[in-house]
């Protein structure tokens, strides 16, 4: 299918939300400032606000203009960061929100902003390889490899074809490289040789002439094969005439054209070289000439009018559909292609071709590029669709534009596709701007847009701090310090003394690291002489948590055992983070433990224990890792000496199979089950190919957590999951990838409660599968094939259930009946506005839980059975198993007891709690 119609990326059902690394450039997002920089005058360093700087370089004063804000009403852009990249480039960051089905959403808005009149500001197409159309690459490939500062993806290309060349025109440097497809309402993004942006679309115009002066239209130039819309419907390369020059590598002249048998002629030097005849040439067009690809009535003009030895010369340009002018390709910088007009005149335009296949009404990253009114600004812009960021639909991303201050606007190639990388200020490498919808993975893309700088090496202009923006507790970062020119390019800081200090946060440094002791949100300065820089840094405290989670949720109480324990945090801003071992503190009860990294070693157990615990604790806030007698794993299926029989199913449309193989990998000579799949003809929204197990499914004995595969990736992007059914026929799906994006064997371990419903075991594992949505189905590899290996469920032993005793008490009153037996209580139940609060310890000590008092804190803890609650007294929230949640009613101390509301004992202890309200009397059962 081509990308004419393939623009079909869509937001898939069930978005990933990737995790981020302390470290990671993405992880400082919700803390990111506006930088003040530090310029330089003669051999001194002065303090200077960014605007500032704008008069010294020519073009600046534009750039740096203020970023403009509307109204509430029309605009919910809000500028977060601003920084140069070099002299006339500005990447700005903004946060948009808005409302969707009336509820509030937020996306992350990436700008890079270009000043065409500065001198030093060049833009030009990139690909994977200079000069070659057939080579797909990462945009962080593209941009490093052509030397850019900067650079986003660009034109749509075909998925499905193995050769993917742009399907619009492509220009480098005054060169045509592609020819744009005939394809209606497909408008590309331009900057002319005289440096004014255009946004305009294009036909192509060409002619090869024999010898004898006869000619024959060019339909076009290094173009894959495509089905037509203008002048008429039909196969691209069916009785037409196509130019291939050196910029196609691809051994194919087109893939997928078996329709057209070709007849092909070798020019160089303006004299034909060779001609082959109803069979393609087997060499590559040569950088001095070009093949022609002729077919039909092309072939027959061939035939008659072109002989080898004789002269023959092609001739083309462009046409704007809009003038109806030609265009000579050598007037223009670059050009590369993009989709349906998005801003006209400074206001959203009607689009100019369907937008159901890009899924325009769906939130999406998106990829756009724009031009003031001028034609002297250039603003290239992204939309990130990642974790909290819910991409933008194409109404919304008109309204960015135009409230960036766009005149006209294109839509490029959005959905997977969308990447942003550039340099940061002071830095010499290239990074990922923005985090794609695969998180840091890039897709393979067909070209990119790049931005140069020209300029030379200038004199220093300021200093930069560098180093991570979100630090937790005992962590210890490095900083370093960078320096640019003039011109905002980065220059060796080498020589350059640094001191460092911090405020608003507590640590301590030992030269240029810094170990955080005190959570808070503040900076960290670095000072060079008389310059020195800013860096917003924040320590995570326990208040900052929404939740922590530990890398496994149940483990073999046995010595010996080792257990991997990476410790999560989700932030209360959505920012999730694995926390530095050494900031985890680790609390054991039923047995002793050595930590070393993410790792625990049992080595020993309390005589006569049956479950064990593990609490995890950052600055106060907890997780349960709780541990069972004769836990473990349960191999399901190796395929060699437990191999289940299996078999083939799909949706409507894919075809496949399943297979035992061997070999299928050095890592592993074992056998393994592999599923061959191809959605080609598929009909359904989602397109499945299923690996079916032991006919009715697999059975699990026991009540496992979790189950791990071994997957054997094919690169394909698309979806591998699990099917388990449990004994009330309820389907329960599991994601072992959402993005299938490696080759080789990975293990996945997924918790079934991944599925988000109720289990009813026992449960049986029926089936492995591969899936992909139809919106975005051509961003992945419709056919391939998969393996399986290695299927094991984690089944730990039941938890021992708690004691369960009936416990009668009477407001106001210190006796109580335990199992009918009359106790005395030190604190009776109380009432207080309307809340009856009853004696924690009283209460938990009776049903068999642990309660633990910390007195500095004022925090009590609860361990029974498998959950660990923890409360803070006057406080309205509390923990359980490490999700913070909202308290019925905040715990109280009187008289040195602790008090607590009787619904938290009823919905967080798992008891039923009864109340007489006549007698005031209280049962907990």
């Amino acid at each position: 299918m081509n990308k004419a119609s393939r623009i079909n990326p869509s937001r898939a059902a069930e978005k990933a939300s990737a995790s981020k690394r302390v470290a990671g450039a993405a992880g400082a997002r919700s803390f990111l400032t506006r930088r003040v920089l530090v310029s330089a005058l003669g051999a001194a360093l002065i303090i200077q606000p960014l605007a500032a700087l704008a008069p010294q370089l020519p073009g600046v004063a534009s750039i740096l203009s203020p970023v403009r804000m509307a109204s509430a009403a029309t605009s919910g852009l809000t500028a977060t960061n601003e920084e140069m990249i070099t002299a006339g480039v500005q990447r700005i960051d903004y946060i948009w929100k808005g409302t969707r089905s009336g509820a509030a959403v937020q996306s992350n808005v990436h700008v890079i902003k270009i000043d065409l009149s500065n001198p030093y500001v060049k833009l030009n197409a990139i690909n994977n390889k200079e000069g070659v159309v057939t080579d797909r690459g990462s945009v962080l490939n593209m941009t490093k490899n052509s030397g850019a500062v900067a650079g986003i993806n660009a034109d749509y290309f075909q998925t499905a074809s193995s050769d993917g060349a742009p399907m619009g025109a492509q220009i480098n440097g005054g060169m045509l490289l592609t020819s744009p497809m005939q394809l209606t309402g497909m408008y590309m993004f331009g900057v002319t040789k005289d440096r004014k942006a255009i946004i305009d679309r294009y036909s192509f115009e060409g002619s090869v002439a024999s010898g004898s002066g006869n000619t024959f239209p060019l339909a076009g130039m290094n173009q894959s094969s495509y089905t037509t819309e203008y002048p008429s419907k039909g196969f691209s390369h069916a009785d037409a005439m196509y130019i291939y020059t050196s910029a196609w590598m691809d051994p194919s002249r087109p893939a997928g054209a078996s329709y057209a048998t070709p007849t092909e002629v070798l020019v160089q030097g303006g004299v034909v070289q060779q001609i082959s005849e109803g069979t393609a040439l087997t060499v590559t067009p040569p950088a001095d000439g070009y093949i022609l690809r002729a077919h039909g009535k092309a072939a027959q003009f061939v035939r008659d009018n072109l002989q080898v030895g004789q002269q023959a010369n092609a001739n083309y340009s462009l046409k704007s559909l809009t003038t109806q002018q030609n265009v000579d390709p050598a007037s223009f910088e670059t050009m590369v292609g993009g989709h349906t007009i998005l801003v006209e005149n400074g206001q959203a335009a009607t689009f100019s071709r369907s937008v159901s296949s890009v899924s325009g009404t769906s939130p999406r990253s998106r990829t756009a590029a724009g031009y003031s009114r001028d034609g002297g600004t250039v603003y290239l812009v992204t939309a990130e669709d990642n974790g909290t960021s819910t991409g933008l639909t194409l109404a919304e991303l008109q309204s960015v534009l135009v409230e960036l201050g766009a005149a006209k606007a294109v839509n490029l190639d959005g959905g997977g596709s969308t990447t942003m990388v550039n340099r940061p200020l002071g830095e010499f490498g290239l990074q990922l701007s923005h985090p794609t919808e695969y998180g840091s993975t890039m897709r393979q893309v067909s070209n990119g847009l790049g931005i140069f700088t020209t300029a030379p090496q200038g004199s220093i202009k300021g200093i930069k701090a560098s180093g991570p923006g979100v630090l937790f507790l005992g962590q210890s970062a490095s900083y370093e310090l960078k320096a640019y020119d003039q011109y905002y390019n980065p220059l060796d800081p080498a020589g350059l003394g640094a001191s460092w200090s911090s405020a608003g946060i507590g640590g301590n440094w030992g030269g240029n690291t810094f170990t955080a002791s005190k959570p808070g949100t503040g900076s960290i300065t670095v000072k060079s002489g008389a310059a020195s820089d800013k860096l917003a840094v924040s320590v995570v405290g326990a208040e900052a948590i929404q939740s922590m989670s530990i890398g496994t949720s149940q483990a073999a109480l046995e010595v010996g055992a080792q257990i991997s324990v990476p410790v999560t945090v989700k932030l209360k801003d959505g920012g999730t983070y694995t926390l530095p071992s050494d900031s985890v503190k680790w609390e054991f009860q039923g047995l002793t433990a050595a930590r070393s990294g993410d790792k625990l070693t049992v080595q020993s157990v309390v005589d006569g224990a049956e479950i064990g615990y593990a609490i995890a604790r950052y600055d106060g806030f907890s997780a349960l890792l709780t541990l069972a007698k004769s836990s473990g794993s349960k191999g399901l299926a190796d395929f060699d000496s437990l191999s289940p029989t299996f078999a083939f199913a799909s949706t409507t449309g894919v075809t496949g199979s399943t297979e035992l193989a061997s070999g299928l990998d050095a890592t592993n000579g074992t056998n393994a089950l592999r599923l061959n799949y191809d959605f080609t003809a598929g009909t359904t929204d989602t397109r499945a190919a299923y690996a079916v197990l032991q006919g009715s499914g697999l059975a699990i004995d026991g009540e496992p957590t979790s189950i791990s595969v071994d997957v054997l990736g094919d690169a394909s992007l698309n979806w591998a999951r699990a099917e388990l059914t449990d004994a009330a026929g309820t389907k329960h799906l599991l994601t072992l990838s959402k993005a299938v994006d490696w080759t080789g064997w990975r293990t996945f371990k997924v918790p079934l409660a991944e599925s988000g419903k109720a289990i009813k075991y026992p449960v049986k594992l029926t089936r492995l599968y591969i899936a992909s949505l139809k919106d975005g189905a051509d961003e992945r590899t419709a056919a391939g094939s998969i393996a399986f290996d290695n299927i094991q469920a984690e089944a730990p032993s039941s938890i021992p259930v708690p004691v369960k005793v009936k416990i009668e008490m009477k407001a106001g009153s210190k006796t109580a009946m335990v199992d009918g037996k009359t106790t005395s209580l030190d604190s009776a139940p109380y009432i207080k506005d309307g809340v009856t609060y009853l004696p924690l310890r009283f209460v938990a000590s009776s049903l068999g839980s642990s309660v633990n008092y910390e007195a500095a804190s004022k925090r009590v803890s609860v361990l029974r059975g498998g959950k660990l609650l923890e409360l803070v007294i006057g406080s309205k929230e509390l923990v359980s198993n490490g999700q913070r949640i909202a308290a019925p009613a905040a715990p109280i101390e009187r008289g040195g007891r602790t008090l607590v509301p009787i619904r938290l004992v009823s919905e967080q202890m798992g008891l039923s709690v009864k109340w007489d309200k006549m007698t005031k009397r209280i049962t907990v059962e």
